[in-house]
């Protein structure tokens, strides 16, 4: 019989912004779903009575000054474990950057895939993008990815090998872009890539659209869900959200359900893993109750 979890959540993805200051944000822009202030009281409100007790921030703005305000968001909140920021590896400044950031305990690593006009397979090319990468390595600190594709996995690879001492967290593979035709060569990378004990696979974005909408039944999950399973384990699968950005597909409450009842055919040890503690692992941070 399918039992689903019940315990404490770690949310390790959720978005903060507030279109409302001066300097306006770059996303989500005007006439979106969720073009409106959400802050951490914002996202407790939405998140308290489903088990959420901690949550992690990942930035949403390619903006450098936008980590400072960041950190200033999440600072104060106990609740908030930390974010995920923005800097360019092969900017001039990122030394610098990164410096001022690694002083914030909250700071958790750094945010760089296919988005923002960036390209990491192209980009790790760049001059002192790798020796920058391996500083962030050696403060403890790991790199998110974004956008998954064929070409996004490519380039997470050839970063895996240059430099295996990086933790890796490959976001968003649930809703991962493979055209048709693709679908093999897609989890040939995915087996290989999960082959790093550094890589870690987060699993947000589940919930997907079809001609009928969003599509709530748990089976329709099952093969995606069970390849990156199976190829990343127990220990190296884990939950976010995509708050609020995943509201303009369903409320917090059916998103949270949906994915229960995916997860629901793992042991309670397994999900207690995936929902808590395997946050812990992937971003090299304490849990409160541990």
């Amino acid at each position: 019989m399918n039992q689903p979890y019940n315990g404490p959540i770690v949310d390790c993805h959720i978005h903060l912004f507030d279109p409302n200051r001066a300097e306006g944000i770059p996303w989500p822009v005007p006439g979106d779903s969720i073009y409106s202030p959400h802050l951490p009281v914002d996202y407790w409100q939405t998140s308290a009575l489903h088990g959420i007790t901690s949550a992690i921030a990942v930035e949403a703005s390619p903006w450098v000054s936008d980590n400072r305000w960041l950190l200033d968001t999440v600072r104060h909140d106990p609740r908030m474990l930390g974010f995920v920021g923005n800097l360019d590896p092969a900017a001039k400044d990122f030394g610098q950057e990164l410096e001022w950031l690694a002083a914030a305990p909250k700071f958790l690593g750094l945010r760089y895939g296919n988005l923002w006009d960036r390209d990491l397979l192209l980009d790790q090319d760049k001059p002192g993008f790798i020796d920058n990468l391996a500083i962030l390595a050696d403060s403890g600190r790991s790199l998110d990815s974004a956008n998954p594709d064929t070409r996004l996995l490519e380039g997470l690879l050839r970063l895996s090998d240059k430099l295996p001492q990086l933790r890796i967290i490959v976001d968003h593979l649930p809703n991962a872009h493979v055209p048709p035709g693709e679908e093999q060569a897609f989890a040939h990378q995915v087996r290989i890539l999960a082959e790093r004990p550094n890589v870690f696979a987060k699993l947000a974005e589940i919930p997907q659209k079809n001609e009928r909408g969003v599509v709530f039944e748990a089976e329709f999950y099952r093969d995606r869900l069970g390849l990156l399973w199976e190829a990343f384990g127990e220990d190296r699968c884990f939950f976010g959200s995509d708050w609020p950005n995943s509201e303009q597909l369903a409320n917090f409450s059916d998103t949270l359900g949906l994915v229960r009842a995916c997860l629901a055919n793992y042991s309670l040890k397994a999900q207690e893993k995936f929902f808590y503690r395997n946050s812990a692992l992937a971003y090299g941070i304490s849990l409160a109750a541990d």
